[in-house]
């Protein structure tokens, strides 16, 4: 009994050790695909040792969900990233996206932007959008039944946010099959370490699907022709904020985002979720038990293996955090996948649990810069999985789950499953 109390007592002491090293030595801006893969060892053994870190470049990473939820309901954090991307990208597609948009913008420009985008995410457009999510999962499902093996992601994750946003900005299904890979090459020219090859699919992207958007945008100015059930293109091309109408431009570029906040976060919604049920077999035996847990369950998924892992905000006057001044213009990456799994708010953060409530997760941020589709995602999740449990209640993965590969956001590019 002794010599085992000491072996594990070793143990924990070089456990502790390798996470206070890790507390020191971690950088952001010099990550490798073993963080990528598994982010959350790193974020514990930064917000045990180093909640406060800081990256070589003088900005910092938070993993404490206190502290992170601070930045997002603060009013001096500032999303403007126009100095730093003009650093990053230069004067390019990328750069005209990723300033024009609104994720990445401040009031009052973020504040007619949100009420032009907010039309397409009203109650009773949402009402309109269920039974539209209904008839497409139904169908992805019908066509699934007859294979006994299928991806995961290729096969049903990735073709429900292809079909709905189709729908919402009425892109016309030769375009389709391009959509997820224009979404992934624009959001993965923002990881903090990105080759040229990437940086140049970015800006690719942007144009080639920006080309798309203007023909499609040109075709419904001329003709009009009455709104499908779900779209909300012409809510944007019409609407306006006090008179204010959107820029040609700005409308490309906000339809733009609109493809990747509500596409690839949505894919890797449903695949995270289902993933993290492969790992904890008992939770997905409980939902099959009692599907009416769908609604909890999607809550546990989004903060288990949150689809966005690491913001960023830029303080634009002194700000306190975690007992540090920060002074203005300190640049802050928050880790969303540290801050969900943090013991101060959650009970048992590294276990699976499809009932737990409480679960003020900060998968969706918070603040005004909080998800507009967030009602949208939830309900997309709910269909999707709920109804794919229902009918393959034997679904199990068949192999390993292959990354994305990208730093700021988690998912996967292939799930091998057989039902």
């Amino acid at each position: 009994m002794i010599l085992i109390s000491k072996s594990v007592q070793n143990y924990q002491n070089r456990s502790q050790m390798t996470n206070a090293s890790i507390g020191k030595t971690f950088d952001f801006n010099t990550i490798g695909q073993d963080f990528i893969k598994d982010p959350f060892p790193t974020c514990k053994a930064l917000r045990e040792y180093s909640p406060m870190h800081r990256n070589s470049d003088g900005s910092l990473f938070l993993t404490r969900y206190s502290d992170v939820l601070r930045v997002y309901r603060d009013p001096l954090m500032s999303s403007d990233k126009k100095i730093a991307f003009r650093k990053k990208f230069g004067e390019t597609p990328l750069y005209k996206h990723h300033t024009t948009s609104l994720v990445f913008n401040d009031p009052p420009y973020h504040t007619v932007v949100r009420k032009l985008l907010s039309a397409g995410f009203t109650p009773r457009k949402l009402a309109e959008m269920e039974p539209l999510i209904i008839k497409i999962v139904n169908g992805l499902l019908d066509r699934l039944e007859d294979l006994s093996e299928f991806d995961l992601v290729k096969e049903y994750a990735m073709a429900l946010p292809t079909e709905i946003i189709s729908f919402m900005l009425g892109i016309s299904v030769e375009h389709r099959h391009k959509l997820r890979q224009y979404s992934l090459n624009i959001l993965g020219a923002l990881d903090p370490v990105v080759s040229q090859e990437r940086l140049d699919e970015g800006n690719f992207s942007v144009e080639e699907f920006g080309e798309v958007l203007s023909q499609i945008i040109d075709h419904r100015r001329s003709e009009q022709t009455p709104k499908s059930d779900g779209e909300i293109l012409m809510s944007l091309i019409l609407g306006d904020v006090n008179g204010r109408r959107l820029t040609n431009t700005e409308l490309i570029q906000n339809c733009i985002f609109l493809l990747n906040a509500g596409h690839e976060t949505t894919t890797s919604m449903v695949a995270n979720s289902m993933h993290m049920f492969f790992s904890a077999p008992d939770q997905l035996n409980l939902l099959k038990e009692d599907p009416d847990l769908i609604t909890t369950a999607i809550e546990e998924g989004l903060r288990y293996e949150s689809p966005l892992q690491v913001g960023n905000r830029v303080t634009t006057g002194e700000v306190e955090i975690g007992g540090e001044l920060l002074p203005t213009g300190t640049y802050i990456h928050t880790s969303i996948a540290g801050a969900n799994r943090d013991p101060a708010e959650f009970n048992k953060p590294e276990e699976v649990d499809i009932t737990r409530k409480p679960n003020r997760h900060v998968a969706f941020a918070m603040g005004h810069h909080v998800c507009l589709g967030a009602t949208l995602a939830r309900m997309e999740g709910r269909i999707a999985i709920g109804e794919l449990v229902k009918r393959f209640p034997k679904i199990q993965q068949t192999g390993p789950a292959i990354s994305m590969g990208l730093a700021r956001f988690r998912g996967f590019n292939n799930m091998p499953v057989k039902i």
